[in-house]
């Protein structure tokens, strides 16, 4: 059975299982920052008040978990995803990287070797990789410095955050729109920067973001 105390203390081993306090979990969830603070989960009279049923499917979606983990977290069982974890490194790079000729292959992965690792719960995919903010340009999800974890040829949908290349060599994180044979719609993180339309004869490739890390 649900119950208040247990719902809130699944969103606090949520958020550390991803290494967020609670306000950057509702920040990476493009929440109000202060929404899962402790003094919201009771309203001035002392009546519990329960998180929304689309706070808890947007921090699903932020982290990349599962309903099945979460609800895990909810009722309290040990599971497989909550025991230590062995670890796996992939390449680590920066946006501007990224852009330049060359270190990438067909298929959107990092090529060659000489790359800066670092280090990701066992549950990536092989082919995933790293990428680095850099800039504000995807403020107010993306500081600088966090680190985006990528999968190329990963399934995408309406809603994904997904990181594109363009045959020019710009290299963009986005919510994707639309994607059609030709071409992709993207919105912006960051109001300040418009959204894009981009042909899909221009594009090099697109790879869904599944995690981020502060």
């Amino acid at each position: 059975m649900l119950s208040h105390d247990r719902v809130w203390a699944a969103i606090d081993a949520l958020a550390e299982r991803y290494s967020l306090s609670a306000s950057g979990l509702a920040r990476r969830a493009g929440l109000d920052s202060t929404a899962f603070n402790k003094s919201k989960r009771l309203s001035s009279d002392g009546r519990p008040r329960w998180p929304s049923t689309e706070s808890l499917a947007k921090i699903i979606e932020a982290t990349g978990a599962s309903l099945e983990e979460f609800t895990v977290l909810v009722e309290g069982r040990a599971s497989p995803a909550a025991a230590p974890q062995s670890r796996m490194a992939v390449p680590l790079l920066g946006f501007a990287q990224a852009g330049a000729g060359g270190f990438f292959d067909d298929a959107g992965y990092p090529s060659g070797q000489g790359w800066d690792l670092v280090e990701l719960p066992a549950r990536a995919a092989e082919t995933s990789y790293a990428l680095k903010v850099q800039g504000d340009s995807m403020l107010p999800l993306y500081r600088n410095g966090d680190v985006l974890i990528v999968e190329p040829g990963a399934p995408t949908r309406k809603g994904d955050r997904v990181v594109v290349k363009t045959a020019a060599g710009e290299v963009m994180a986005k919510v994707l729109e639309r994607q059609t044979a030709k071409s992709i719609v993207l919105v912006s993180l960051n109001p300040a920067h418009p959204d894009r339309d981009i042909p899909m004869r221009d594009v090099e490739w697109v790879a869904r973001i599944v995690w981020a890390s502060q």
